[in-house]
């Protein structure tokens, strides 16, 4: 009878945690409030879109009243006679959807806008507003704010180019046209070149090599149609140009180095070969340690913005693809694929093959237009 008794009790008590814990499930969490106050930027603030690639807006809210836990938040855009049932663009507000703010890039905002038909430096209105969220549930703001916002300077769709080319006397090419450099297509409307430039004469892009071709230069960080640019100093520089926003950027590369994360420290410089290519020979012999020999690498990137005018920075290139293994004779292309980041020692970085461990290698860095940016490492 005291085992049955015993038995009994632990049921009521599993069914009592059961029924504890789900007591919400099918009653609605009156725990999850709306926000009730949207604090910046206020109803009908008026914005003009710059095209630097700093430039954004501060977006906050009251958090929402809660118990058990804190909400999740989204902002949300949408035209001013919508209701956000399909909003414009939606984002989680930072640390995750934790906080009550966020920052979005004027660029950001620029395409926003244009979702809803207002062209390039025409002035046009949206409104935003929060949702708070918990589980599954879901409450929008009773309060939205409306945005009357003037769009960048951007081009029109027939006016971007597919392709484009640096050329001109100061570019790698000088004024012949089958030697223009191509420029790397980001994404549509954004392009990018690493390429070498001389100081004082002039250079300009072209969207294409033969037959009808349109005319591109730079001038203090836009892009104009027709026309042609100078940089200051001879050098190799990212140039980067996005007719979207009719934004552009001139960066000279100062150095370009090979990085042994083992000692923590430049082993040596990887000098331009041109149209975007760096190479040199060297010889790495890699650290021993308790467990073995340590080979793991990355790249390192020292550049002055501004044309060459800014304080000099430093990033380096790791991998894209993240790997913790030796490569093979048939690894992937992709193992060595890089992409710019911010620099550490140990993350974002490959390993060498125990070939080239006390022997000479051809280290070359390939930043070109028909590939993806990657490297490569082989036997001279």
């Amino acid at each position: 009878m005291k085992k049955i008794f015993l038995r009994m009790t632990f049921i009521a008590f599993v069914i009592f945690l059961f029924v504890g814990c789900n007591d919400t499930m099918g009653e609605p969490d009156n725990s999850l409030t709306d926000v009730k106050t949207l604090i910046e930027p206020m109803d009908q603030n008026e914005i003009v879109l710059l095209p630097t690639a700093s430039a954004s807006v501060y977006f906050e809210w009251e958090h929402a009243d809660m118990d058990g836990g804190p909400a999740l938040y989204q902002i949300a855009f949408d035209k001013v006679d919508g209701d956000f049932s399909n909003p414009l663009y939606m984002a989680y507000s930072g640390n995750n959807g934790l906080n009550n703010n966020i920052t979005l890039s004027h660029k950001q905002l620029n395409k926003i806008v244009g979702m809803t038909g207002v062209g390039p430096s025409a002035k046009g209105t949206i409104k935003w507003t929060v949702f708070s969220s918990k589980g599954l549930r879901s409450i929008k703001s009773a309060k939205e704010n409306q945005l009357i916002i003037t769009r960048l300077a951007g081009f029109g769709e027939e006016d971007i180019p597919v392709d484009l080319f640096v050329t001109g006397e100061a570019s790698e090419g000088g004024t012949d046209l089958a030697k223009a450099h191509q420029m790397k297509a980001i994404s549509t409307g954004e392009f990018e070149v690493y390429t070498k430039l001389k100081a004082g004469e002039p250079f300009y892009f072209v969207s294409a090599t033969s037959g009808t071709s349109k005319r591109f230069s730079i001038e203090e960080g836009l892009v104009k149609k027709e026309g042609s640019s100078t940089v200051a100093t001879d050098g190799v520089y990212r140039i980067t140009l996005d007719f979207n926003t009719g934004a552009s950027t001139t960066t000279l590369i100062t150095r370009v180095a090979f990085y042994f994360s083992p000692e923590g420290k430049i082993l040596f410089d990887i000098p331009y070969k041109g149209y975007g290519v760096y190479q040199t020979t060297a010889t790495v012999t890699f650290k021993q340690e308790g467990w073995g020999r340590d080979e793991r690498y990355k790249f390192r990137m020292f550049v002055k913005e501004n044309g060459g005018a800014g304080e000099e920075k430093e990033f380096e290139w790791g991998t894209l693809n993240q790997t913790d293994s030796r490569p093979t004779a048939t690894s992937p292309a992709s193992y060595y694929y890089i992409k710019l980041m911010n620099p550490t020692q140990w993350d974002n970085k490959w390993k060498l093959m125990g070939d080239f461990d006390g022997n000479p290698g051809i280290y070359t860095i390939y930043l070109q237009a028909d590939k993806p940016y990657t490297h490569s490492i082989t036997k001279p």
